[in-house]
């Protein structure tokens, strides 16, 4: 395991490399609104006047752009990725990546950002998410969920660090070459990375016949359940990532002018509020990371856990409207909402439904695609409609509907794990 795990350990890098520069791409319409509402076109001069608004609603239409792209290419990334191998997969997204920052650079259209926004998310999800998640899976199947929370970690890492570059420098051309330079690399990491699943590819087409590791797997997963999964159960665990998604993409794109309009908190304050969110979310994938991997926790035990806190969490924010608490609270959002949380809910998928790991990727991102790109579209309607700041005090509101929700679909599962395999989660 060791020697395999060494071997494979580029290829793990490359994979967190990519993520890491996710994270700004994930992040970079909202942390960079009035800069790139500006460079559109729009004045953004005064916050509440009718222009402001109006650049407010481009950018985030440009993000439901993003979440578009995400949706329609994921389902089928997966299955390309067990077609064509990991490798392929990782190379095509870094250079998608390259050139939609690289076009970002240029551009002074918000409509050609928007489209921009659509293939960043076609690279995120049709190409990393199918290959990336399944791939450091198969460099560590000793402890697979700790691998999966450790993508989480980067992402949070850029997303704490991102945003307080962006209020330093307040220059769009340095906060779009960032994330472009880191996109070149992750090109040349893929490239030379070794992946498990490719080189497991070339020794079947080498020797016809020989055993199918990705099918000895499944098989024995499937041989530890005493009843397979019904279509309900295989229903719940998809949509799950879908409340996931919606909680975590709210938070990490809105909470900061949440801080802003309905806080009263200042640029900076508002900054530190996405800082700190990113924070409690580093704590918690290296928290859950070592649960999972050394005390054997059951992943449904730890979306409860997360969906509970995130639940109280939401409501500290919405009511108290103190600055201190407000940081407490915005981490403990980020523990609960974006320490792994939807990484660990793939991990409940293969338990439940033991199969192809990029088709289960694919079929997962899809629901969480869907999330990605109503939240930003929900967004602009409702700040065209009632303003910025009503519109996103009913996301947070909606954040918590999601919680609660969150909630009831882990104690369904706990329950269901019981009848199929036997034994209590939470135990």
């Amino acid at each position: 395991m060791y020697n395999n795990m060494k071997k494979y350990l580029l290829g793990m890098i490359c994979v967190y490399m990519c993520y890491l520069t996710h994270g700004i791409q994930a992040i970079i319409f909202t942390q960079n609104m009035a800069l790139f509402a500006e460079k559109w076109g729009y004045d953004m001069s005064t916050m509440g006047s009718a222009a402001y608004t109006a650049g407010s609603a481009a950018v985030s239409a440009a993000v439901a752009w993003v979440g578009l792209g995400k949706f329609l290419s994921v389902w089928i990334g997966g299955e390309i990725s067990d077609r064509v191998g990991r490798k392929k997969m990782m190379i095509g997204g870094a250079i998608l990546y390259v050139a939609c920052f690289a076009g970002l650079m240029m551009t002074t259209s918000g409509t050609v950002a928007g489209i921009l926004g659509f293939l960043s998310g076609v690279a995120t999800s049709g190409f990393w998410d199918g290959a990336g998640y399944p791939a450091v899976q198969e460099a560590y199947p000793k402890a697979p969920g700790a691998s999966l929370i450790l993508i989480k970690c980067f992402v949070s890492l850029s997303g704490m660090v991102y945003p307080l570059l962006v209020v330093a420098t307040n220059n769009l051309a340095a906060n779009i070459m960032i994330p472009l330079v880191m996109s070149a690399a992750c090109v040349v990491l893929a490239v030379i990375a070794p992946f498990v699943y490719d080189d497991q590819k070339k020794e079947r087409a080498r020797a016809e016949g020989g055993s199918n590791a990705a099918a000895d797997e499944i098989a024995a997963a499937k041989a530890r359940m005493k009843q397979p999964s019904s279509m309900l159960v295989k229903f719940v665990v998809m949509f799950y990532a879908f409340l996931c998604m919606g909680i975590m993409y709210g938070a990490q794109q809105y909470i900061k002018r949440f801080g802003i309009t309905n806080c009263g908190v200042s640029e900076m304050q508002a900054a530190g509020m996405s800082t700190m969110y990113t924070l409690g979310s580093i704590v918690a994938v290296l928290f859950w990371a070592v649960m999972m991997a050394k005390l054997n926790w059951n992943p449904l035990k730890v979306i409860l856990v997360d969906s509970v806190m995130t639940v109280i969490a939401l409501l500290m924010v919405l009511f108290i409207h103190q600055v201190a608490i407000i940081y407490v609270a915005v981490v403990l959002v980020g523990f609960g909402a974006a320490g792994g949380a939807l990484q660990t809910g793939l991990s409940v998928v293969q338990l439940f439904n033991p199969g192809p790991k990029g088709r289960n990727t694919g079929i997962y991102y899809t629901f969480m695609g869907i999330a990605s790109y109503l939240v930003p579209v929900l967004a602009s309607r409702l700040t065209i409609v009632s303003g910025e700041a009503a519109a996103v005090y009913t996301l947070m509101l909606l954040m918590v509907a999601f919680g609660v929700l969150e909630i009831l679909s882990a104690l369904f599962l706990v329950g269901q794990h019981k009848k199929i395999f036997g034994t209590n989660p939470l135990a």
